[in-house]
């Protein structure tokens, strides 16, 4: 199927809501023109994909314009004085795709500098220790700020590290199948194979945990965990791997005041219902209101959840569509996730599909951290929701991705 029938299908939907909330609250160009910017995007972006990746995957750039587009609906609802903003952001993560899918060798140069890359992702995030900011004026400093526009290192650094893995998993996959050490009743690579890696990504997740950025570190971890079984193919590791995480989580939530509070909600958000659990019961509420139908487009009070631009914003879908909506959104990151992985599998080159299966694993794995800590599943880490939240890095981060995904999709043939 050609990507301008899907895309075509996403403009009705973006455009249909944005009407919809004009009407609702009364409130026209204020709510509609944000459609002409995202139209514009999605217009000219695929002329130019058409040009650059003419057998890329058909859908990836609709769904991700989709659920940007259905995110700026909801900010403009939500916190309407970040409209502009999350637009503006919109057209640079789309450049970004674009200068990606323009430049494919960029792939090749992932793969070549990985060192020099990750270290100066690294460096981006040390500089937030000592000079980090926090557009809120409070909480974490973990932003570069230059002037009014604000940037999280650890949203670039989450690329970088997923093409290093991919890079070094690729150089010794082979190796790491064949030299195994034993551990109780387990093959695992031996630790010469592993220890490079292990102690970048060990220096990765050490300052994301320094700075408790803790919802990041989870993410580097898991997704560490899931890039390692590939390449190993020893479903061990991944026990493994979970049992450190419980270990750790269990470590976190005596060190961190923070776990331990979330933790503490978790388990129990009807003891400090008014308090401290307050943002979580009410999204509780939120779904519960919204039922299977949904308040409808401008209907409810999703707004008195505290952040429900950001990290609740899964829970505004919910009480405006109902479980339906939310299932929705969750189907267009699912079927995002699995284009991505059998992009994966189709590529012959080892780098190459680990690069498509990690970037799709994050994607997945952010994703569900949050969505899983909105309903109560998991405490909450504190990310954000694929193109759909409020916030500039991480929609940087999110089309980046789509682009690499394009461009090696481009190399082979997905069929719809």
């Amino acid at each position: 199927m050609p990507e301008r029938w899907p895309l075509v299908l996403a403009g009705v939907f973006v455009l249909v809501n944005h009407i919809a909330l004009a009407l609702a609250q009364d409130r026209h160009w204020s709510v509609v023109w944000p459609v002409g910017v995202w139209s514009g995007c999605a217009l000219l972006g695929h002329t130019l994909l058409e040009r650059y990746l003419p057998r890329r995957d058909p859908l990836l750039f609709p769904l991700a314009m989709l659920l940007t587009g259905w995110g700026l609906n909801l900010i403009a609802r939500l916190v309407p004085s970040y409209t502009v903003r999350q637009t503006a952001w919109l057209v640079v993560g789309w450049a970004a795709l674009l200068l990606v899918a323009a430049f494919p060798e960029c792939v090749r140069w992932l793969q070549r500098y990985r060192y020099t890359l990750l270290f100066g992702g690294l460096g981006l995030l040390l500089l937030t220790i000592g000079i980090g900011a926090n557009p809120s004026g409070q909480g974490p400093q973990l932003w570069l700020g230059f002037g009014e526009v604000y940037y999280q290192p650890s949203e670039l650094l989450k690329v970088l590290l997923v093409a290093f893995l991919a890079s070094y998993f690729a150089d010794h996959q082979r190796a790491m199948r064949v030299n195994t050490v034993r551990v109780w009743r387990w093959q695992v690579p031996s630790p010469s194979f592993l220890a490079p890696v292990l102690l970048m990504w060990g220096v990765c997740v050490v300052v994301l945990v320094w700075q408790q950025d803790l919802g990041t570190a989870t993410l580097f971890f898991v997704v560490f965990m899931l890039m390692l079984y590939l390449a190993s193919g020893q479903i061990e590791l991944l026990l493994g791997g979970l049992v450190l995480l419980l270990l750790a989580g269990a470590a976190a939530y005596l060190a961190f005041d923070v776990v331990a509070l979330r933790v503490d909600i978790w388990w129990n958000p009807w003891a400090t219902a008014d308090t401290k659990a307050y943002q979580v019961v009410q999204s509780l509420i939120a779904f519960g209101e919204g039922g299977v139908l949904g308040q409808g487009i401008g209907q409810g009070e999703p707004g008195i959840i505290p952040v429900v631009h950001s990290d609740f914003v899964f829970a505004a879908v919910a009480e405006e569509w109902g479980v339906l909506g939310a299932l929705a959104a969750v189907s267009a990151l699912v079927v995002l996730v699995v284009r991505g992985m059998r992009i994966a599998v189709q590529i012959q080159d080892p780098f190459r599909s680990l690069l498509a299966a990690g970037l799709s694993l994050a994607l997945a794995v952010q994703s569900l951290l949050i969505m899983t800590g909105v309903l109560r599943i998991l405490p909450l880490t504190g990310v954000t929701l694929p193109f759909v939240s409020y916030g500039g890095s991480s929609l940087l981060t999110s089309f980046t991705i789509i682009g690499l995904l394009l461009v090696l999709s481009d190399e082979v043939v997905v069929e719809w």
